[in-house]
């Protein structure tokens, strides 16, 4: 069986080292640059199955590198940020980011964010089996981790295609901001209710981007949203 690519992305020498050697030890293969103006095109050409993104990058920084990677893929991003304030991670989440981990951390637990985001990128979305067939023209394959809007592929995270595929599993349903952080995380982490508008408006302008239509998504004050 092939190893998992690990991308890091990340200008300090010895952190790079420190991750790829906890990495390499728990089974995966990497791969290390150092400059954000790198990675999008070592991307394209080597598809990796997860990025670990510092955010503080010469050449580009991590938040528009992940910003550019998300026009073209839904490959899990992962941001190592040294910036605890709550706008840069919320910031991180509407562009796109699975995940985050602050410095300073320690390789285990690198290893097991890395697991876990990876694990929930396989797991089928929770109340959604198999196809949920066609509802004015878009398309939810489950099964395939895929969504299409009148024939053409939405690129989604995996956050964002379990969104949509509890929402479209039942259009005119209000689900309430707790119910889909359960259908976000599957590992029950605790996230705000800030973190779930931030994905829902990512989510938002990528099906208007795909429709012209601004109908999709409706938020219900003070519940949650429902898919009309």
């Amino acid at each position: 069986m092939t190893a998992q690519v690990v991308l890091i992305v990340e200008d300090e020498e010895k952190i790079a080292g420190v991750l790829r050697d906890y990495l390499q030890q728990a089974g995966y293969a990497t791969h290390w640059l150092s400059r954000g103006d790198e990675v999008t095109a070592w991307v394209k050409e080597s598809r990796p199955d997860i990025i670990l993104l510092d955010i503080m990058l010469p050449g580009q920084d991590g938040l528009s590198v992940c910003a550019d990677i998300r026009k073209f893929s839904a490959l899990p991003i992962i941001l190592l940020t040294a910036r605890v304030e709550e706008i840069d991670r919320v910031l991180g989440l509407e562009i796109g980011a699975d995940d985050y981990i602050c410095k300073p951390f320690s390789g285990r637990e690198v290893v097991a964010r890395v697991k876990a985001v990876l694990r929930r990128g396989r797991l089928d979305t929770p109340e959604v089996e198999g196809d949920s067939g066609s509802y004015r023209g878009l398309h939810i394959d489950v099964e395939r981790f895929a969504a299409k809007l009148n024939g053409a592929l939405l690129v989604l995270t995996p956050v964002e295609f379990r969104i949509l595929a509890l929402l479209a599993d039942d259009p005119g349903r209000v689900y309430t901001r707790d119910k889909m952080m359960g259908c976000m995380y599957p590992d029950s982490r605790i996230v705000s209710d800030r973190t779930v508008d931030s994905h829902v408006k990512n989510l938002r302008k990528k099906l208007v981007a795909a429709s012209d239509d601004a109908g999709w998504i409706r938020s219900i004050y003070g519940i949650g949203y429902r898919i009309d």
